[in-house]
Parts: C-alpha cells; structure tokens; sequence
C-alpha cells in the first residue's frame, strides 16, 4: 500500500470519530438527568479529551516542531497560534456564541491533519501516532460539539449531519499537506508548533474549567488516562 492511500485510510479512521462522537452525545449526552454519576461520566470525558490534547502538544506536535524551527520563528508559530486562537474565542464569547467546543475541535483538527498527510512521506511512525491522537481526541471534542450545536439551536438531525460532513475535512487536510508541503518540513513544523499554541489556549480556557465537579475527584483522571495513552502510543512507535 502506497503512501497516499495509507493517508487517506488513517484520516479517515482519525475523521470518522468526530461523527462517532456525535452519535454518542445523541444517544448517551442528550436530556441528561441529575444523577451524579451521569455528571461524572460527561466531565470525565471532557478530561480526557483535554488529558489527549495535552498529550499531543507535549509529545508530538512542539518536540516535533522544535526540531526543524529556529527559535525566533519557534516563538511566532507558538504565540501567533495561542492569539490567533484567543481573539477567535473572545468573538466567539462576545457574540454570545455556544460553538466553543465545535472551535476547539475544528482548530486542532485540521492543522494536526495537514500535518499529518505533510509527514507521512518521512515519519510514517509519527504520522501514525498523529492519526491515533487525532481520533481519539475526536471522540470527546465531538461528543461536546454535538452539545454546543443543539443549544445553538440546531436540530438533531442537522447537528449530526454537520459532524457527518467535517469528519471528512480531516481526509481533505491530510491529502493537501502530502501534495504540498511533504518536502517543506518548516513548513509542516510551523503548522504544527501554531497548533500547539492554540490547542494550549483552549485546553485551559475551555477545556479545563468545564471539569471541575463539586464533590467529585473521579472526573480529573480523566485528564491521566488521556496523556498516559499519548506517552504508551509515543513509546510504542520509537
């Protein structure tokens, strides 16, 4: 199997989650009731969700990035992704927006996947354990974004068929960095340093605050068991 189709089959598998996670909100997230444990179980995911996105920054996209980018241009990609990100959601807040979530999801997945179409040629390793950071941290992203799309006043079924139709912009993200960028490693090391600068943002703007329970401590580990798959998956692949 060459290259590109391995691209395409590993984004796909990494999109296909957005719309997985989707379905599970439906059936799992919707009309929640007051239990605790149902309110343990939704702030877990949101922990691992960040626990997996804290775990793609440290362990792949900066030491990557750090790599291939000298310092001054190292520190533009890390503040210009953390500003850009920061304005973006601070429009989002004023305008009275509820798409957080759907922001946080979009903004890491779709560098992370041009990213990973860009170094497949080179790292396929990297470029695999990008793919399994990508799905899995799908899964809870979309889990929440589906939430955000019904109290924005979405339907259901329309909420779905968003999530249906950006799962595959991950295949689109990948396929156009392999064609354009696989022999422009700085390139691809500054899309994924700027990644990481938002992605940081978000996880303790958004991500992180939404964990916290009253008289629950269980929902936090949520965020361990997330960055501990990133360190099995990174030691795997050396």
């Amino acid at each position: 199997m060459d290259d590109l189709y391995k691209i395409i089959l590993y984004s796909a598998f990494s999109g296909i989650t957005v719309f997985v996670g989707g379905l599970l909100s439906k059936y799992f997230g919707s009309n929640p009731d007051k239990s605790n444990r149902k309110k343990e179980i939704t702030h877990f995911i949101t922990a691992f969700g960040g626990g997996i996105l804290m775990g793609a920054v440290a362990l792949v996209l900066i030491p990557r990035g750090m790599e291939d980018l000298d310092l001054p241009v190292l520190l533009l990609a890390f503040i210009a992704g953390a500003l850009i990100v920061f304005l973006i959601d601070r429009k989002l807040e004023r305008s009275g927006s509820t798409l957080s979530q759907l922001l946080a999801m979009l903004l890491d997945f779709i560098p992370e996947a041009i990213a990973l179409g860009a170094i497949f040629a080179t790292d396929p390793k990297t470029g695999i354990l990008l793919a399994v950071f990508i799905g899995l941290q799908n899964l809870p992203e979309s889990f929440n974004s589906y939430q955000d799309l019904i109290r924005s006043g979405k339907k259901s079924k329309n909420a779905l068929g968003i999530l249906f139709a950006l799962s595959f912009s991950g295949v689109l993200g990948a396929l156009l960095g392999y064609e354009f960028l696989r022999d422009l490693p700085e390139v691809t090391a500054f899309l994924m340093v700027f990644a990481g600068g938002g992605i940081l943002y978000l996880i303790f703007q958004d991500i992180a605050p939404n964990v916290k329970l009253k008289r629950a401590w269980i929902p936090a580990l949520g965020a361990n068991l997330g960055f501990l798959i990133g360190m099995i998956g990174e030691k795997l692949i050396q």
